[in-house]
């Protein structure tokens, strides 16, 4: 969020509810002047994240990702005449009645539709989608030079929505880590790469609010795995950002309503079988006794799917997560045998268990923990989540208190990202050389030639630098640690943070 100070040198700017995001927007003087002084200088604003995901104090990483699709849809829009005055009509009836009129600076509006053809006369640099970066890291900075420092607290809330598709890129990545560690343990060397791209399946599309946070979300997802079923996320990513190139991928499977509308379920599965035995294909398994199906079913069709040469996924959707997963790995070894892999672990053959019921990233490790304790292999098991991915997230706490929240101070701008020793570090700007400068400069006053990156190597960015970065690091440069200093004595509040 914007700094109050800021807010109160700004009287032009209209009020608006905080955005409870996990992004926080701040302040920060461009000088060592007070705030209130600064009203003809370029007024500096950042976005930071303030924590770790799920405030973890031992992992404070995140993976940067959205920017591109709220600059292209929203402030790379050009303003017209007719937008100023249905904005007019708007703000002049959006107020309590018998109270003035809500503030709205009209003729800032009209200034940069006849001086700058429309587009939002601001400055916006940003981290490469896709870097990895720890908590306090501006992950974009705004300029824009007087009188159009207001104009600055129009992108406030638009641009806090980076909390959400980072948020889920951050938590699809964590999840990646709990499932590529439990393959370090119990898969063989040279199958873990290809299997566990596809381990974390979302099926989050039906517990969305609206379509565009299915893309958001989904694709975010999509950078640290192949699986998903929200095939708006997997379209857009594949024709809009990567060239027509694969991104996501799916398998013939069944839902309830498929395997109840047979006459047994021993029928439904065969027709599965029938039709896409020969490849990769799931069913569910609970539809009305998910032991009894264990038990009887999956022994009757053994020798038919077995005959096709596919690989068999089985779902349970009900019950105990990690016992079901037990049950349904057990009754598969029962049916058709596992073999002991180089690390001592059964892997089951041809077929596996997918659990996408409830899922979370807390319980994603504790269903692992009891797979390798049984003694089965950890590529025996992939998982769906749906609202734990796209819906069921809690974004960090942004009010502005710094004496009582040292975290949460803004930093003394402008600013500028360097990587120090691989880990990107915050600096003053005049203290980093421009092409040493991880911020980069996409929108300028008007939309700008920007050589956005094909979704491939957003991917590779993030393997390579998520598995680079320490859990947690300090990453205020000295530099900048004497600036704030200086600026903290200058405003009275020596021993605290600038707010």
């Amino acid at each position: 969020m914007f700094s109050r100070k800021h807010r109160r040198q700004e009287q032009a700017a209209p009020a608006k509810a905080e955005a409870a995001a996990a992004v926080a927007v701040a302040a920060a003087p461009a000088t060592t002047a007070a705030p209130h002084l600064l009203t003809s200088y370029l007024p500096i604003a950042y976005g930071e994240f303030r924590q770790g995901y799920d405030k973890d104090t031992r992992d404070t990483r995140a993976v940067f990702y959205g920017l591109r699709y709220i600059l292209e849809n929203f402030v790379a829009r050009r303003w017209t005449l007719q937008d100023v005055e249905l904005a007019d009509r708007f703000f002049g009836s959006h107020m309590a009645p018998g109270y003035t009129a809500f503030p709205y600076p009209k003729d800032l509006f009209l200034k940069f539709i006849a001086e700058n053809d429309g587009y939002m006369p601001v400055r916006v640099e940003a981290l490469p989608e896709g870097t990895c970066m720890h908590a306090h890291v501006p992950v974009f900075q705004l300029t824009a030079e007087a009188p159009y420092a207001p104009l600055c607290t129009y992108l406030e809330t638009l641009l806090t929505q980076l909390w959400y598709p980072t948020t889920v890129a951050t938590l699809s990545r964590r999840c990646k880590d709990l499932i590529a560690a439990a393959f370090e343990q119990s898969v063989d060397a040279g199958r873990s790469s290809p299997l566990l791209n596809s381990r974390l399946h979302d099926f989050g599309f039906r517990g969305c609010t609206c379509v565009e946070q299915s893309v958001l979300g989904g694709v975010a997802h999509l950078l640290n795995f192949d699986g998903t079923d929200t095939l708006s996320a997997a379209y857009y990513a594949q024709f809009a950002l990567n060239g027509g190139r694969p991104v996501g991928q799916s398998i013939p499977a069944t839902e309830h309503s498929v395997m109840t509308s047979w006459p047994s379920e021993r029928a439904a599965i065969s027709n599965m079988v029938s039709h896409f035995g020969r490849g990769l294909f799931a069913t569910v398994m609970d539809s009305y006794d998910y032991q009894r199906a264990l038990d009887e079913v999956v022994p009757a069709v053994a020798e038919e799917k077995n005959a096709q040469g596919g690989f068999w996924v089985l779902r349970p959707d009900s019950g105990d997560p990690t016992e079901a997963v037990l049950q349904g790995l057990r009754g598969a070894e029962r049916a058709f045998g596992a073999d002991v892999n180089g690390k001592g672990f059964k892997v089951l053959r041809g077929v596996g268990v997918i659990q996408g019921d409830g899922i979370d990233y807390h319980n994603i490790e504790a269903i692992l923990e009891a797979v390798l304790a049984a003694g089965y292999s950890a590529e025996n098991v992939a998982f769906g989540m749906g609202g734990g991915l796209l819906q069921r997230l809690n974004p960090v706490d942004v009010m502005k208190a710094p004496k009582t929240g040292p975290e949460k101070g803004s930093l003394p701008g402008p600013l500028a990202v360097k990587r120090v020793s691989g880990v990107p570090t915050v600096f003053p700007a005049d203290q980093v050389a421009p092409e040493d400068n991880l911020l980069q400069v996409v929108y300028d006053k008007r939309p700008v030639e920007v050589q956005w990156e094909s979704f491939d190597k957003l991917r590779q960015r993030v393997e390579r630098e998520w598995a680079a970065l320490p859990p947690a690091a300090d990453v205020l440069a000295a530099p900048l640690r004497e600036k704030r200093a200086a600026v903290a004595a200058r405003l009275g509040v020596q021993g605290q943070v600038l707010g």
